[in-house]
Protein backbone atom coordinates (compact mmCIF):
# COMPACT_ATOMS: atom_id res chain seq x y z
CA UNK A 1 0.00 0.00 0.00
CA UNK A 2 1.33 3.41 -0.97
CA UNK A 3 0.53 6.48 1.10
CA UNK A 4 -0.48 9.60 -0.81
CA UNK A 5 1.33 12.89 -0.25
CA UNK A 6 -0.44 15.63 1.72
CA UNK A 7 -1.42 17.51 -1.45
CA UNK A 8 -3.28 14.51 -2.91
CA UNK A 9 -7.08 14.44 -3.22
CA UNK A 10 -8.82 14.40 0.17
CA UNK A 11 -6.10 16.57 1.68
CA UNK A 12 -8.75 18.75 3.34
CA UNK A 13 -8.08 16.96 6.64
CA UNK A 14 -4.64 18.58 6.73
CA UNK A 15 -5.52 21.85 5.00
CA UNK A 16 -4.63 23.76 8.17
CA UNK A 17 -2.25 21.27 9.74
CA UNK A 18 -0.10 22.38 12.65
CA UNK A 19 3.60 21.74 12.46
CA UNK A 20 4.94 18.79 14.44
CA UNK A 21 6.15 20.95 17.36
CA UNK A 22 2.74 22.60 17.74
CA UNK A 23 1.07 19.19 17.61
CA UNK A 24 3.43 17.86 20.28
CA UNK A 25 2.67 20.81 22.58
CA UNK A 26 -1.09 20.39 22.08
CA UNK A 27 -1.10 16.65 22.81
CA UNK A 28 1.21 17.04 25.81
CA UNK A 29 -1.16 19.68 27.23
CA UNK A 30 -4.18 17.51 26.49
CA UNK A 31 -2.63 14.55 28.31
CA UNK A 32 -1.84 16.80 31.27
CA UNK A 33 -5.52 17.74 31.56
CA UNK A 34 -7.14 14.31 31.18
CA UNK A 35 -7.02 10.82 32.62
CA UNK A 36 -8.83 7.62 31.77
CA UNK A 37 -10.88 5.03 33.65
CA UNK A 38 -8.08 2.45 33.82
CA UNK A 39 -5.62 4.90 35.39
CA UNK A 40 -8.19 6.18 37.90
CA UNK A 41 -9.31 2.65 38.80
CA UNK A 42 -5.70 1.56 39.35
CA UNK A 43 -4.94 4.51 41.63
CA UNK A 44 -8.17 4.07 43.60
CA UNK A 45 -7.46 0.34 44.02
CA UNK A 46 -3.95 1.09 45.26
CA UNK A 47 -5.28 3.07 48.22
CA UNK A 48 -4.76 6.77 48.80
CA UNK A 49 -4.98 8.11 45.26
CA UNK A 50 -4.03 11.66 46.23
CA UNK A 51 -7.06 13.18 44.51
CA UNK A 52 -10.78 13.60 45.02
CA UNK A 53 -13.04 12.22 42.31
CA UNK A 54 -16.12 14.35 41.64
CA UNK A 55 -19.30 13.38 39.84
CA UNK A 56 -20.66 16.62 38.35
CA UNK A 57 -23.99 15.21 37.14
CA UNK A 58 -27.45 15.82 38.58
CA UNK A 59 -28.96 13.84 41.48
CA UNK A 60 -30.93 11.49 39.22
CA UNK A 61 -27.82 10.48 37.29
CA UNK A 62 -25.84 10.08 40.53
CA UNK A 63 -28.52 7.80 41.96
CA UNK A 64 -28.50 5.63 38.82
CA UNK A 65 -24.78 5.05 39.30
CA UNK A 66 -21.50 6.67 40.24
CA UNK A 67 -17.89 5.74 40.90
CA UNK A 68 -17.49 4.38 44.44
CA UNK A 69 -15.93 7.00 46.68
CA UNK A 70 -16.84 9.89 44.38
CA UNK A 71 -18.15 13.13 45.77
CA UNK A 72 -21.41 14.33 44.23
CA UNK A 73 -21.10 18.01 43.35
CA UNK A 74 -23.13 19.15 40.32
CA UNK A 75 -21.33 21.61 38.07
CA UNK A 76 -23.75 24.43 38.86
CA UNK A 77 -22.80 24.14 42.59
CA UNK A 78 -19.00 23.95 42.28
CA UNK A 79 -18.28 27.69 42.51
CA UNK A 80 -20.43 28.01 45.63
CA UNK A 81 -19.65 24.77 47.48
CA UNK A 82 -16.24 23.44 46.41
CA UNK A 83 -14.25 25.32 49.07
CA UNK A 84 -16.39 23.92 51.90
CA UNK A 85 -16.02 20.34 50.63
CA UNK A 86 -12.51 20.16 49.18
CA UNK A 87 -9.52 22.17 50.43
CA UNK A 88 -8.19 24.58 47.80
CA UNK A 89 -5.24 23.06 46.01
CA UNK A 90 -6.43 19.46 46.40
CA UNK A 91 -6.17 17.62 43.08
CA UNK A 92 -9.55 16.75 41.57
CA UNK A 93 -10.68 14.34 38.84
CA UNK A 94 -14.10 15.24 37.45
CA UNK A 95 -16.52 13.29 35.33
CA UNK A 96 -19.90 13.71 33.75
CA UNK A 97 -21.92 11.20 31.77
CA UNK A 98 -20.05 10.44 28.55
CA UNK A 99 -17.75 11.65 25.81
CA UNK A 100 -20.85 13.12 24.14
CA UNK A 101 -21.29 15.58 27.00
CA UNK A 102 -19.12 18.58 27.84
CA UNK A 103 -20.22 18.64 31.49
CA UNK A 104 -16.89 17.24 32.64
CA UNK A 105 -15.05 20.03 30.83
CA UNK A 106 -17.31 22.66 32.39
CA UNK A 107 -16.81 21.12 35.85
CA UNK A 108 -13.03 21.00 35.32
CA UNK A 109 -13.06 24.69 34.42
CA UNK A 110 -14.99 25.53 37.60
CA UNK A 111 -12.49 23.62 39.76
CA UNK A 112 -9.53 25.25 38.00
CA UNK A 113 -11.07 28.68 38.61
CA UNK A 114 -11.48 27.70 42.28
CA UNK A 115 -7.74 26.94 42.58
CA UNK A 116 -7.61 23.17 42.12
CA UNK A 117 -5.31 21.13 39.93
CA UNK A 118 -7.90 19.22 37.90
CA UNK A 119 -8.20 16.50 35.28
CA UNK A 120 -11.22 15.35 33.30
CA UNK A 121 -12.01 11.62 33.23
CA UNK A 122 -12.14 10.74 29.53
CA UNK A 123 -15.33 8.90 28.60
CA UNK A 124 -17.04 9.90 31.83
CA UNK A 125 -19.23 7.53 33.80
CA UNK A 126 -20.31 5.77 30.60
CA UNK A 127 -16.83 4.46 29.89
CA UNK A 128 -16.21 3.65 33.56
CA UNK A 129 -19.14 1.24 33.32
CA UNK A 130 -18.33 0.02 29.81
CA UNK A 131 -14.79 -0.86 30.87
CA UNK A 132 -16.24 -3.11 33.58
CA UNK A 133 -15.42 -1.16 36.72
CA UNK A 134 -17.62 -1.39 39.78
CA UNK A 135 -20.15 1.37 40.37
CA UNK A 136 -22.47 2.29 43.19
CA UNK A 137 -26.12 3.33 43.04
CA UNK A 138 -28.00 5.82 45.19
CA UNK A 139 -29.30 3.03 47.42
CA UNK A 140 -25.73 1.96 48.23
CA UNK A 141 -25.80 -1.12 45.99
CA UNK A 142 -22.63 -2.13 44.18
CA UNK A 143 -22.80 -3.28 40.57
CA UNK A 144 -20.52 -4.23 37.71
CA UNK A 145 -21.38 -4.86 34.07
CA UNK A 146 -19.33 -7.11 31.80
CA UNK A 147 -16.56 -5.34 29.91
CA UNK A 148 -17.79 -3.97 26.60
CA UNK A 149 -15.42 -5.55 24.07
CA UNK A 150 -15.45 -2.34 22.01
CA UNK A 151 -14.04 -0.22 24.84
CA UNK A 152 -11.87 -2.24 27.17
CA UNK A 153 -10.28 -5.51 28.07
CA UNK A 154 -11.19 -7.84 30.90
CA UNK A 155 -9.99 -6.61 34.32
CA UNK A 156 -6.77 -8.35 35.28
CA UNK A 157 -5.75 -9.12 31.70
CA UNK A 158 -2.97 -6.53 31.79
CA UNK A 159 -1.48 -8.06 34.92
CA UNK A 160 -1.65 -11.49 33.27
CA UNK A 161 0.20 -10.14 30.23
CA UNK A 162 -2.68 -10.74 27.84
CA UNK A 163 -2.55 -7.21 26.40
CA UNK A 164 -1.36 -3.77 27.23
CA UNK A 165 1.16 -1.18 26.38
CA UNK A 166 2.83 1.85 27.75
CA UNK A 167 1.88 5.43 27.14
CA UNK A 168 4.22 8.38 27.47
CA UNK A 169 5.83 8.16 30.89
CA UNK A 170 5.36 4.38 31.03
CA UNK A 171 1.72 4.36 32.16
CA UNK A 172 -0.13 1.24 31.07
CA UNK A 173 -3.49 1.80 29.41
CA UNK A 174 -6.36 -0.65 28.99
CA UNK A 175 -6.57 -0.47 25.21
CA UNK A 176 -2.99 -1.61 24.86
CA UNK A 177 -1.81 1.57 23.14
Amino acid sequence: MTHSPANAPHAAVFAAAPDAAAAARYYAERLAMTTDPSDVAAELAAGDAGFVIVDSRNRGAWDEGHIPGALHLPTREIAERAAELIPVGTPVVVYCWSPGCNGGIRAALEFALAGHPVKELLGGFEYWVREGYEFETGDGGRHRHPVDARTGIAPGALAAGAAGGAAAGGATVACGC
